[in-house]
């Protein structure tokens, strides 16, 4: 979609006031501002984790840890240690803490975490300021807290104290959003606030999650109404709640699972009943990728050297989070399959596999890098997550490659630090614009030349964006922009780029069709119309009119007629069946494009027998250049028979195998005919055809008696003269006295 260019453009780019880059050009730059500035905090900028430290916390998980597998060598006589479990509360604060790492690690700014704790009162672990958004100041705040006491009377402690806390966390002004409010005094209040709970509980019932979901709602209500009279504070315009029930293992749970559910406008909640353990360490891994729109790349074959076997080395795989847009090539290809895209954990994960490259030299070198993203290794204690960090975190560079069954090796991406900081590069895998530009005019540089400039000219003023007054209502409800994108979808469902790859497009009968087709709704009129383009057509088939069918790349005379007719109604057929599901107007052009295409028995016999005949026409012309090129040949062995003939009259006179001479003319002496090439070796083919043409028109006339009486092909002329004055003439032809 372009912009009418009698308005002022701004091009697509970072605003001052906004963290998100703008996607369409628009010609007002205040609406633009407008839209921005409210997706300016998401619901992503403030998450608030809420951990439950009553005494039911200090309950075993049931999922044991063998403690004595880190013992390598133990003697005789010496007592096994016993495996340990975790309690609810350890495995909360563990999943919680590794969500805030890998958010840490990708998001070191603008993303806020709000840590509290919540037994008999709620205990606030950090607050929004930059300098306490740290796992390490977490982890003391958490260690000086420490682990639930199961003698406290739980009739005292309950999760609400923590959830009001909260809420009211969620309407405290962080340092980000004074800013901006500070920078625009005039529309400070365009300025959103909005934030996540993500609450680890031990909930009894679905009842007991209804009860806190009733308690958040009431909260943020009485709050808002604080903020109102309050310079400090700032209502919540959305709350996310994301409700964990943990469980141990092998105990049936009370709590059901829910998807996503608007409680009020400014509410939505969901919840999830999770075992503790792993099953809730991947719980929270999955959920920190959707929050925070991360992906998931696995790089496989990484070299390592194994400890107990120094000289010999194993090969690894490590799994990266980083961005999501690091995979945007992939998602606009397709080419997931490609880079090995796999689902694991029962369809709830999905990582891209990519294969290490061996790197040559520390040197750096420079590549045409489109984007770089910090990475967090899932796994980051572990020894081939430890050692690739350390690999990359002293100066090595990376490429990895996606892998393929066949074919030439494609390396997409690259893994690189700066600052110590490790980013994942995504490297142009395609063609590159630096390197080959594809010319549109004047065809320099560029491998493609016959881009429709005309039809894409014409393409952008049919799908230009135009304000639109606020009286504007569309029946459908339907807004605008939603409106806009549908008919780009529509256009854009089959439209050929180059002239080469098309037919129909590149034929004006085609023309009424093709602009009706793409309409969201058909009137009679327009199926009348796109009927009798079709009709058209099959009356253009009959007369074997001929059609603009590209032959570039192919040779000789390009496809046969047939051939051309087939080719354009598969086209044309292609382009309406795209568009056939619309509405049963639009089918009715199909149906009509497909009962044409089934031909009469008797057009069916016509062109059988005309094809028939443009065979045998094809056939003869083969055959007469086949007898024509034989008959050259015969005639240039006579000729060269002939040649050997003069050349050895003398030694073969009347040799039993030569036959019988023919009667013929006088024959004119070998000298008639100049064979400059008998004495240089081996008679070329042009020299015998020559030969022979000259040989043939000898016969047809009597020879000039100055050329039979030269001599090195020259004459002495006036010889008549001399004799007249007494001068010899010899029979060469040169005086003598």
């Amino acid at each position: 979609m372009c912009i009418a260019n009698e308005t002022t453009h701004y091009k697509g780019g970072m605003f001052p006031e906004c963290e998100h880059q703008c996607i369409l050009n628009f010609p007002f730059k205040s609406a633009v501002q407008q839209i921005c500035k409210m997706k300016m905090f998401s619901v992503a900028h403030k998450t608030v984790f809420v951990v439950d430290h009553c005494p039911y916390m200090a309950e075993s998980s049931r999922q044991q840890v063998e403690c004595d597998v880190l013992t390598k060598s133990r003697g005789h006589g010496v007592i096994p240690l016993a495996p340990v479990s975790k309690s609810l509360w350890t495995c909360a604060v563990e999943c919680s803490m590794e969500y805030c790492r890998i958010l840490y690690d990708i998001y070191p700014k603008d993303k806020l975490i709000n840590y509290v704790v919540s037994d008999s009162e709620f205990h606030i672990l950090n607050s929004w300021r930059q300098e306490d958004q740290s796992t390490h100041e977490l982890m003391s705040a958490l260690a000086a807290v420490g682990p639930p006491n199961p003698r406290e009377d739980p009739e005292c402690c309950s999760i609400l104290h923590g959830l009001v806390s909260a809420v009211e966390s969620l309407c405290k002004i962080t340092e980000l959003q004074h800013e901006r409010r500070t920078n625009l005094m005039d529309t400070a209040e365009r300025v959103a606030n909005r934030g996540r709970i993500i609450c680890l509980t031990n909930a009894k019932s679905d009842t007991h999650v209804r009860m806190l979901e009733d308690c958040i709602q009431e909260t943020i209500l009485e709050q808002n109404k604080l903020a109102a009279g309050s310079d400090r504070l700032m209502a919540i315009q959305q709350c996310d709640l994301v409700l964990i029930h943990i469980h141990p293992q092998g105990e049936d749970t009370l709590v059901s699972d829910r998807p996503k559910k608007e409680i009020s406008p400014l509410l939505t909640s969901e919840v999830h009943s999770v075992r503790a353990g792993r099953h809730l360490a991947t719980k929270l891994n999955i959920l920190v990728q959707q929050h925070f729109d991360l992906a998931s790349t696995t790089i496989t074959n990484i070299p390592m050297k194994e400890e107990q076997h120094a000289n010999t080395s194993a090969n690894y795989d490590v799994e990266l989070l980083h961005h999501r847009d690091a995979h945007l090539e992939f998602f606009k290809s397709g080419d997931l399959h490609m880079a090995g895209s796999s689902t694991r954990e029962n369809g709830l994960k999905e990582t891209i596999t990519l294969k290490w490259c061996t790197p040559r030299t520390n040197s750096i070198e420079l590549h045409y890098c489109t984007g770089a993203y910090r990475i967090s290794p899932t796994d980051v204690n572990s020894r081939p997550s430890s050692c690739l960090t350390n690999f990359l975190l002293n100066g090595r560079s990376v490429l990895l490659e996606q892998p393929r069954k066949s074919g030439s090796k494609v390396i997409s991406h690259m893994l690189s630090s700066h600052g110590g900081e490790i980013f994942l590069h995504v490297l142009n895998s395609n063609r590159s614009t630096l390197e080959d530009p594809p010319s549109i005019s004047e065809g320099c540089g560029g491998r493609v030349t016959d881009y429709r400039i005309t039809d894409f000219g014409e393409f952008m003023r049919e799908n230009r964006l135009t304000p639109v007054s606020e009286s504007f209502h569309d029946p459908s409800g339907k807004l605008p922009v939603e409106r806009a994108k549908a008919q780009l979808e529509r256009y854009t469902r089959y439209w050929p780029m180059i002239i080469s790859q098309t037919t129909i497009f590149n034929m004006q009968a085609v023309v009424p069709l093709a602009n009706l087709i793409v309409k969201e709704t058909l009137s009679e009129e327009d199926v009348l119309t796109c009927q009798k383009t079709v009709y058209n057509l099959v009356d253009m088939e009959r007369k074997n009119d001929p059609l603009p069918i590209s032959t570039v790349g192919s040779r000789g005379k390009g496809p046969k007629r047939d051939e051309q007719y087939r080719i354009m109604w598969n086209e044309l057929e292609t382009l309406v069946k795209t568009h056939s599901g619309a509405t049963d107007r639009h089918q009715r052009v199909l149906d009509c494009i497909i009962a044409c295409r089934s031909k009469p028995p008797e057009e069916e016999e016509r062109k059988k027998r005309g094809r028939k005949r443009e065979e045998r026409e094809d056939k003869t012309e083969k055959n007469g250049s086949k007898d024509t090129e034989d008959k050259s040949w015969q005639d240039t062995e006579r000729l060269k028979g002939l040649l050997e003939e003069d050349q050895g009259s003398e030694v073969i006179k009347d040799s039993p195998d030569s036959p019988e001479p023919a009667i013929k003319k006088p024959r004119l002496s070998t000298e008639d005919v100049p064979l400059p090439e008998r004495a240089k070796g081996p008679v070329s083919l042009l020299a015998m055809w020559t030969n022979r043409i000259t040989v043939a028109n000898s016969r047809k006339h009597q020879e000039f008696l100055g050329r039979v009486s030269s001599v090195n092909n020259k004459f002495e002329l006036y010889q008549q003269l001399k004799e007249e004055n007494g001068i010899e003439v010899h029979e060469n032809g040169k005086a003598a006295r």
